[in-house]
């Protein structure tokens, strides 16, 4: 008997047994769907992530306060924290200070590298709700005080109208620019017609003066749902808060020497001797991308976990499907031996059967895999995904999956005696 004819045979038995062989096709596809679509969904949060958080360019970075760092598993991954413990010491006057106007405005003035465009500004609240006569926005658009700089550093790009100007800033007059999202809800007919108009910001008026371009928000980062106005401005209603930097170089080669000249600025804004250590953080623009990321990635290894469970419980489903195959058919065996069949036929056979059965679990579990996943890439809107990887993965550990259950049964038929598997009943 050819290895051809093996295939051919354990493919007829595979598709004459269509119960079983649907049953235990289902259970290794719900395995490799759990594990391809977990892994498919968070490729597009990457993806996303990627997108969304290089908000500032590849050739910007930001300065912030120190205790606003985001921290996600626990202190112990507060290395800076950890580092301040350890050799220089902090500033016991500054380390319950917020980054003030007065500093940020010095590091403006006196930050002269190369032609770097540096912008002051300061988050208000996240949850503000705008209206324009009887239209409304969700309660979830940002609202910023900013410096004329901001929307150049931050990757804001005017659609309609003007920027914030000198006048506005040092007057702090109520004057706005407002992201896609905003203008699309107040003016769903028009959204360009939006400048000039009064719309009320918490209650109170501002004239809209320019309208941005979407940057594309997702459910992660919501970029377009802005509301930019004069630092000035927000100072009247907010006044306890920390102020941040941005700073944009013309080339991305000059980014390292920008930050080691911003850090010394900054220590010199902040009052901070030669044996005390920094208390702001520099941001690149991806930093926060790689740590929601690396956060993503032990999910990755919990839904691999997950996976495989269900894949080994699915191993051990197939491989009592084929030893009941094996007494089923032990008549078929004994005459398959008694017109010159070997023993490596028969065992080749059921291995065939068993590792076609995994396969084709393993093709439906990715196909339902991805497009499940891809419920998040419409989600977020980002691009088809397709984890070629882990699809690869995926097949190679369903063949292994098959091999595995399918020897001891292969062994098992065998191994049967051709006088007495004829005899059998």
């Amino acid at each position: 008997m050819t290895l051809q004819d093996s295939f051919i045979l354990a493919w007829r038995t595979v598709r004459s047994n269509k119960l079983r062989t649907g049953i235990t096709v289902t259970i290794i596809a719900f395995g490799i769907m759990a594990l391809i679509g977990i892994i498919t969904a968070i490729s597009a949060m990457n993806q996303s992530l990627k997108e969304n958080f290089s908000f500032m360019g590849a050739n910007a970075f930001s300065i912030r306060y120190k205790e606003m760092n985001a921290r996600f598993g626990g202190p112990g991954n507060d290395e800076e924290f950890s580092k301040s413990k350890k050799g220089l010491k902090e500033k016991k006057s500054n380390l319950d200070k917020v980054i003030r106007l007065e500093e940020s405005l010095y590091f403006k003035e006196h930050y002269g590298f190369n032609r770097a465009q540096v912008s002051v500004y300061r988050r208000g609240n996240g949850n503000n709700e705008l209206h324009y006569k009887n239209k409304k926005t969700n309660p979830q658009v940002s609202m910023w005080g900013a410096d004329e700089n901001y929307l150049t550093v931050s990757g804001y790009t005017l659609s309609e109208g003007r920027n914030l100007n000198a006048v506005d800033i040092q007057s702090g007059r109520n004057v706005c620019v407002i992201g896609s999202n905003v203008a699309s809800k107040l003016f769903p007919s028009k959204p360009e017609k939006c400048v000039d108009k009064i719309i009320l910001v918490g209650g109170k008026p501002y004239r809209v003066i320019g309208l941005l371009k979407s940057k594309g928000s997702s459910a992660m980062l919501r970029q377009d749902d802005v509301v930019i106005t004069s630092i000035k401005n927000l100072r009247q209603y907010q006044t306890n808060a920390s102020y941040q930097l941005g700073v944009m170089v013309t080339n991305v080669t000059e980014l390292e020497p920008a930050i080691d000249e911003a850090t010394e600025q900054m220590r010199k804004a902040r009052r901070l001797i030669p044996s005390e250590t920094d208390n702001f953080v520099i941001d690149k623009s991806d930093k926060f991308a790689e740590m929601f990321i690396g956060f993503l990635a032990g999910i990755s290894g919990a839904a691999g976990a997950i996976g495989m469970i269900t894949l080994i419980g699915a191993a051990i489903g197939l491989m009592n499907i084929m030893l009941v195959a094996v007494n089923e058919r032990t008549r078929e065996v004994g005459l398959i031996k008694a017109i010159g069949g070997k023993k490596k036929d028969v065992r080749r056979q059921f291995l065939f059967e068993s590792i076609l059965i995994s396969i084709l679990g393993a093709v439906f579990g990715i196909i339902l895999g991805v497009l499940v996943g891809n419920i998040f890439s419409l989600v977020l809107h980002t691009g088809f995904v397709i984890p070629w990887m882990w699809v690869i993965i995926g097949i190679v550990i369903c063949t292994i999956v098959g091999l595995a259950a399918g020897i001891y049964p292969a062994m098992k038929a065998a191994s049967l005696n051709p006088i007495n598997a004829l005899r059998y009943e």
